[in-house]
């Protein structure tokens, strides 16, 4: 399924890999790879093909869940269509209770004493994933896990998670792609190092001899 996964956001371009010319995260840092899942979206082969990952996910490893709860924005879509093929309740949690109405942070239907799996479109830092998290467990659901499409597999996240003890899964992950673009022809094995070397240290890759 990694492979399949990590072909179709190539082939479909939610996924873009500049080692030579790095994109600008919001966050500052350069990276060789830039990813947007909500294009998954506009290719229903594609987006089938996530959906019925996930609804894997939940069968094998969560088959108690009785909630699926996906992260405001981009988990919002994913989390609908498995709820809606798993036939359970669907919830959505915002980065932040609203400043007006009723201040609420969780939207839709997320009952204390529930079970949930998180969904989420990727795993960079861990920081939205681990938020929803938190709320929800504050309102007293219990999370059984994060359900991601795709994870830059940063060490950072990982130590996160672990500290939290969260267990995650991905439908696939860096690993995975860089190595089916380099199948694919994307990508030549030189840039295949450089993209390898910004995992291992995405501060200081730029400065790594080449």
């Amino acid at each position: 399924m990694k492979s399949l996964i990590a072909e179709h956001l190539l082939n479909i371009q939610a996924v873009s890999l500049s080692p030579d010319q790095p994109y600008t995260w919001s966050s500052g840092m350069l990276s060789p790879i830039y990813c947007d899942n909500r294009i998954t979206l506009g290719f229903p082969k594609v987006r089938n093909a996530i959906v019925e990952g996930f609804v894997n996910i939940i069968k094998q490893s969560y088959p108690e869940a009785d909630v699926i709860a996906g992260t405001a924005t981009a988990g919002i879509p994913h989390a609908a269509l498995i709820a809606d093929k798993l036939q359970l309740p669907m919830c959505y949690v915002r980065g932040e209770a609203k400043a007006h109405g009723k201040g609420k942070q969780i939207e839709g239907l997320a009952e204390k004493g529930s079970k949930a799996v998180v969904i989420e479109d990727l795993i960079s830092t861990g920081k939205s994933s681990l938020q929803a998290a938190k709320a929800l467990e504050e309102k007293g659901v219990e999370v059984l896990g994060i359900a991601a499409i795709f994870t830059y597999e940063l060490a950072a996240a990982d130590i996160k998670f672990a500290e939290q003890n969260i267990r995650v899964q991905t439908l696939t992950d860096f690993s995975t792609l860089v190595e089916e673009a380099l199948k694919l022809g994307s990508i030549d094995n030189g840039e295949l190092k450089l993209l390898q070397s910004w995992k291992r240290d995405p501060q200081g890759w730029l400065a790594a001899p080449r």
